[in-house]
């Protein structure tokens, strides 16, 4: 990952996937900045787990929601840390609701956390990126944009449009010597999968070619992947991590 101590900001960074990756990037021996939304606890155990490692974590309680407060987040890692070499954009969340259930409000705030706040994460990032010369983007997009679904119309939308700002992104700072990535997984063992209301674990199961559910631990892997020094040659690319759910059949 680099001979120097490396700087990287994941939000969504201390549940389910986000922390797999927060846990993965430490145990490489990068600082992470881990932003959250509310699970105060949760974010303590990640930043605990990791000091019991002599890991360095530091939590941003942030909502990223908000256009500000991701202009805020990037501000404040910078300030406490000095550098931002990786971004991931994680954060998320899934509303399961049939189309005629979706609300103005729902829709927005949806498109607001899956796909705005990437795109205001990494303005502010990539403008620090840019005048380093170095920098690495992860966005975490989602096979539902892929396969579409009945009862995830807002997510599968938002996450569809984080397929193309990655590769916008990638265009406007590929001679900057960043790369800008995106990682779809398929369906995965966490907190958030468990609460899905609409979601029958069997039939999903049963359209995944390698017959099971992902482990969180396994997208962190392809996300260290594409922020490595050897990755420097991928940019704009879309990593599928799904069991071969998105080949269809």
């Amino acid at each position: 990952m680099g001979t120097e101590t490396r700087v990287a900001l994941v939000t969504g960074g201390t549940r389910g996937i986000g922390r797999a990756i927060t846990d993965r990037l430490t145990r490489s021996g990068v600082t992470v900045a881990a932003a959250y939304a509310q699970d105060v606890a949760a974010a303590q155990a990640v930043r605990d787990d990791g000091a019991r490692r002599g890991a360095t974590v530091t939590l941003h309680q942030a909502d990223v929601g908000q256009p500000a407060s991701c202009q805020s987040l990037v501000g404040e890692v910078l300030e406490q840390h000095g550098r931002l070499d990786y971004l991931v954009n994680n954060a998320g969340m899934v509303n399961e609701q049939r189309l005629s259930e979706i609300s103005h409000e729902d829709w927005h705030r949806q498109v607001a956390v899956n796909l705005s706040s990437a795109f205001f994460v990494s303005q502010a990032a990539l403008a620090h990126m840019t005048q380093q010369r170095f920098g690495r983007v992860v966005n975490i997009g989602s096979v539902t944009a892929l396969l579409g679904s009945p009862v995830q119309v807002a997510y599968g939308a938002a996450k569809g449009g984080i397929v193309g700002l990655t590769r916008s992104c990638a265009r406007a700072v590929a001679r900057k010597g960043i790369t800008v990535n995106c990682v779809i997984p398929g369906s995965f063992d966490t907190d958030m999968s468990a609460q899905l209301l609409y979601t029958d674990r069997d039939a999903v199961t049963s359209m995944i070619p390698v017959g099971r559910w992902g482990r969180p631990e396994e997208l962190a892997h392809a996300v260290v992947f594409l922020l490595d020094d050897l990755a420097s040659y991928m940019t704009g690319a879309v990593l599928t991590v799904d069991g071969g759910m998105s080949m269809g059949g």
